[in-house]
């Protein structure tokens, strides 16, 4: 075998005598290269396709020399690791700069996407290795166990391990599920000590069945993926130890460039090299050209090639079958487990048969105590019975067999929903779940080996306190947080039935603050906790209310929708609880009101409690989707009480009509039928959820979640206008200002100060208003102007007013605007009526005319409806904001100023009368005049409250 030379070009300039480690890069398609070095802080993103011609984008971020280069596989995102400890991540190929999303305390040396781009592994002289997010940049685990710096790291194809090597030779492979190692070869890669331009490099096979070592003989070890025993190596002509190793596309060739300056190519079937290349420098980093018999190579000296043609024509080109490994998608790495617990359920039943037929499930080590309602459930089922519900989804049946009897099948009957914690995820034997998770924060348990271990994270770490991790004795499945401490329940166990209750604050005055309560012969269903409280809901229908200290409360007994005070320590409610929810003084409570009906619909009702007035703010019945069952009850930030049922439906409950329930989002507006969402809370406009892949109806703790935010989307009919968008805000914004108009009422009646509010409404009333004549200039492009006419009324200020008017009179509509012109003389002689009630002075009908005389004309333009509206529409001029601060200061002063005037006229008619007493001519024309000025104060104030107009 004769060796060739290849001619290399100039990277990047590497001063001196000293080596550099230098990185060389494919994208996907072939398109474009990128190369890095040790000596030089800039990145280089070639011209794939003409190299020589075109200059490279250079990237310049780093403030030292870049170590590690990784590419997502899709070629859309690109991270780098620097000497600096940063690692940052790029849009490709443009180069745009994204972010620094993490940071060491020592230099970078490796970096690594998973197959999806959802992760990143990074590592270093830190000995550690960060997983991160690459939606959100949060460290979703951090793996220790290596004892030098790892250099080398490849997540199998598959996506459930992780290989990684360090300066000492070891190999560790990590289970991304559980982050534990599953095996270790100590000592079986060369130990390349401290230095940065000699690196120990490990690869999976494109298949991911072998792992790929540098030997400790000049040699390349292959290694069983599961095992990690040893396979076969490669032995041929590299006089000193291997430091890279690169996988052909299809797995058939492989190609090692060693510390003797030579670059040997390997044919896996014959196990022998078949060519060689010699170099003047060591090549320290080799690529693979996608879709190519070409092999990129890069030296110490940032010098860089592509030897073209390796693999001679005669063998099985490098390009030809490829393995067809589909990526996983993002935040879906992690399945194994589950497939391995449905292979294995059957065997788990062969022999669990009776002589009469019956069958046995599986023992389990926490064991929910049966019911009333759960005599007839199964004791394996997850948190509620209504699975069966959701198109496409089927609950796996640990141990129940095919062949039932008919009279067992036929007994079957629709069930009343089990209770549920909001925010929590069923046990699951050996993996971490969710206790809680809500808008704060999330609580999560794993037990291993009978032992449960508790840790609390914030999501924002400047909003609440670090708390630490708690070792659970009693086999905690449900928990609530908010920002005072965290509430702990388990189901009864023992001989006794017990039920344990634990709170833990998260700040206290003095030590040994937690609490626990012992419920025998009662089961805790539901915890719940708020300003000052905790509330935990047993199976006999009572409502524990205790402090944060521990004190029993005071409480009430309900019968329909009355309260009777029983006594100081527990509430009886009238039907089995389904779930309840806290939020600052309010505690919400979903009980069941009869059996499931024969059309399967569940029957429930709620109460929302004041616990420090002791009194009951809401009640009603719970709005639901025929056939649905209840997943997650809450508050938005606003206090809004809503709720979410398993066809993705979610309901705000409103004050409107009396009380009723306003749906503002359906998942069918989403369009993602291979989805499910799990809810974690809501703001005004949005819903924030976790995507499940159907037909999976919990998240995994890890990887960590990814938080989607979907925008609010009414279940509205199709409108022949066309303007489905604006109607949609149209109505969102119409709830919004009713609500915040409430709010404001009362706020007032409790006197408190309300101008923050205020500001508030009115920036909703100005959004309002645009709105509203962007459907007005939609009605009159479809002629619907009896609907326009309709919007007209609508509009709360006068300025908008006006200026609708201009848009219908630009649109050449002079019927219209004069119909607009009558609507707002109307307006102005209805706030005139209204002045007239509160001052004596009577304005006629001339000054309300002189207002609207000069309603503009029409004018012959060509200006289209789009231009039309964006010159008629109103802007926060100079004079708006001038009336929005004069607006907001007389509601500011409300009430107290109407008071406040009283009070100094009554002070002001005892002075006039000692006045008269002394000098009666001077007296009575000072009064005179001052009545007069005071006429016409009153005659230049303000027209009336715009955020007192009734919204319809």
């Amino acid at each position: 075998m004769k060796s060739r030379t290849l001619k290399l070009r100039e990277a990047h300039k590497v001063g001196g005598t000293a080596a550099a480690f230098c990185s060389i890069l494919w994208d996907q398609k072939a398109e474009h290269f990128v190369t890095s070095s040790s000596s030089d802080p800039s990145i280089s993103v070639h011209d794939g396709l003409s190299p020589s011609s075109s200059p490279p984008t250079i990237l310049r971020h780093h403030q030292d020399g870049v170590t590690a280069l990784a590419l997502s596989q899709d070629s859309s995102f690109l991270a780098s690791g620097s000497i600096d400890h940063c690692v940052k991540l790029y849009k490709f190929p443009s180069g745009e700069f994204q972010t620094n999303i993490t940071r060491f305390t020592l230099p970078i040396r490796v970096l690594a996407f998973n197959d999806s781009g959802s992760l990143l592994a990074a590592a270093g002289d830190d000995e550690g290795i960060k997983l991160i997010n690459t939606i959100d940049g949060s460290i979703v685990r951090v793996l220790k166990g290596h004892k030098g710096p790892v250099s080398g790291l490849d997540f199998n194809p598959n996506g459930e391990l992780l290989a990684s090597l360090d300066s000492n030779g070891t190999v560790l492979c990590w289970e991304l599920q559980s982050g534990i190692v599953s095996y270790t070869l100590k000592g079986v890669a060369p130990d390349t000590g401290f230095s940065t331009s000699v690196v120990n490099i490990l690869r999976w096979s494109p298949d991911g069945r072998i792992l790929a070592v540098p030997g400790l003989r000049n040699d390349v070890v292959m290694y069983d993926r599961f095992t990690g025993e040893k396979l076969f190596a490669l032995r041929g002509d590299h006089l000193e130890s291997i430091c890279y190793i690169t996988w052909a596309p299809n797995g058939k060739y492989i190609a090692t460039s060693g510390l003797d300056k030579q670059v040997l190519l390997w044919d896996l079937d014959k196990k022998q090299d078949i060519d060689r290349q010699k170099f003047e420098e060591r090549i320290c980093c080799m690529a693979w050209k996608p879709n190519s018999n070409a092999l990129s190579v890069i030296d110490v000296r940032g010098k860089y090639g592509i030897w073209e043609s390796l693999v001679p024509s005669s063998m099985v080109s490098p390009t030809v079958g490829i393995p067809d490994i589909l990526p996983k998608r993002r935040n879906e790495i992690l399945t194994f487990d589950e497939e391995m617990e449905e292979e294995l359920s059957p065997s788990l039943n062969d022999d669990d048969d009776d002589d009469d037929g019956a069958f046995h499930q599986p023992s389990r080590k926490r064991i929910r105590r049966k019911t009333v309602i759960d005599d007839d459930v199964d004791p394996d089922e997850e948190f509620y019975d209504g699975g069966s519900s959701i198109p496409g989804y089927r609950k796996k049946s640990h141990g129940v067999r095919s062949g039932l009897p008919r009279n067992i099948a036929r007994s079957t009957k629709f069930k009343m929903q089990k209770p549920f914690q909001p925010g929590a995820t069923p046990p699951k034997q050996g993996k971490r779940t969710f206790l809680c998770y809500n808008m704060l924060g999330c609580i999560t348990t794993i037990e291993h080996e009978g032992n449960y271990r508790i840790e609390t994270d914030f999501h924002d770490t400047g909003r609440g306190p670090r708390v630490s991790s708690m070792i659970d004795i009693y086999g905690f499945t449900m928990a609530s947080i908010n920002e005072s401490g965290c509430a702990f329940a388990n189901p009864s166990k023992g001989e006794k039935n017990m039920s344990v209750l634990m709170y833990r604050p998260f700040r206290s005055w003095a030590s040994n603050s937690e609490w626990t309560m012992r419920f025998e012969g009662e089961e805790v269903k539901v915890v719940a906790n708020g300003s000052g409280w905790v509330a935990a809901i047993t199976s006999l229908n009572l409502l524990h209310i205790f402090s944060e200290g521990g004190l029993q409360v005071s409480s009430f007994a309900f019968y329909g929708l009355s309260c009777v005070t029983i006594d100081k320590h527990v509430i009886s409610l009238d039907g089995p609880v389904v779930t309840a929810t806290g939020c600052k003084d309010e505690l919400a409570v979903v009980t069941h009101v009869s059996d499931c009906l024969p059309s399967n619909e569940q029957v429930m009702e709620f109460r929302v409690l004041n616990i420090s007035k002791m009194t009951q703010q809401l009640s009603g019945r719970v709005a639901l989707t025929p056939g649905s069952h209840l997943t997650w009850i809450g508050f938005s930030e606003e206090g809004s009480f809503s709720s979410f049922d398993s066809e993705g439906v979610l309901r705000v409950f409103t004050s409107q009509y009396g009380g009723s329930w306003i749906p503002v989002f359906s998942t069918t507006k989403v369009n993602k039928q291979e989805e499910n969402y799990w809810v974690v809370g809501l703001n005004t406009t949005s819903l924030y959820c976790i995507a499940c892949k159907h037909p999976e109806l919990f998240p995994q703790v890890t990887p960590k979640p990814i938080l989607s935010i979907l925008d609010f989307s009414l279940p509205l009919a199709s409108s022949d206008l066309g303007a489905a968008s604006l109607e949609n805000e149209f109505i969102l914004k119409q709830l919004r200002l009713y609500e915040t108009q409430r709010r404001v009422d009362d706020m007032a009646f409790a006197e408190v100060d309300t101008t923050a509010i205020e500001d508030e409404a009115f920036d909703l009333v100005f959004s309002q208003d645009r709105c509203i004549l962007r459907l007005i200039s939609s009605c009159c492009s479809r002629d619907k102007f009896v609907r326009a006419g309709e919007l007209m009324r609508l509009l709360s200020l006068e300025k908008s007013m006006r200026a609708a008017i201009t848009l219908v009179t630009k649109l050449k509509l002079p019927f219209l605007a004069e119909k607009f012109c009558s609507i707002l003389e109307e307006k102005l002689l209805e706030e005139a009526n209204e002045a007239t009630e509160n001052h004596p002075q009577n304005p006629s009908r001339e000054v309300v005319k002189s207002k609207v005389q000069n309603c503009p004309a029409p004018v012959q333009t060509s200006e289209n409806t789009e231009a039309v509206l964006k010159a008629s529409a109103p802007k926060p001029s100079p004079t708006t904001l001038v009336r929005k601060a004069k607006v907001s200061e007389g509601l500011k002063l409300g009430k107290e100023q109407i008071k406040r005037d009283e009070t100094d006229d009554v002070k002001k008619r005892e002075v006039n009368k000692l006045n008269l007493m002394k000098n009666p001519v001077n007296s009575v024309n000072s009064d005179d005049k001052g009545l007069r000025k005071e006429a016409n104060q009153q005659d230049a104030r303000p027209s009336s409250n715009p955020f007192l107009k009734s919204i319809v």
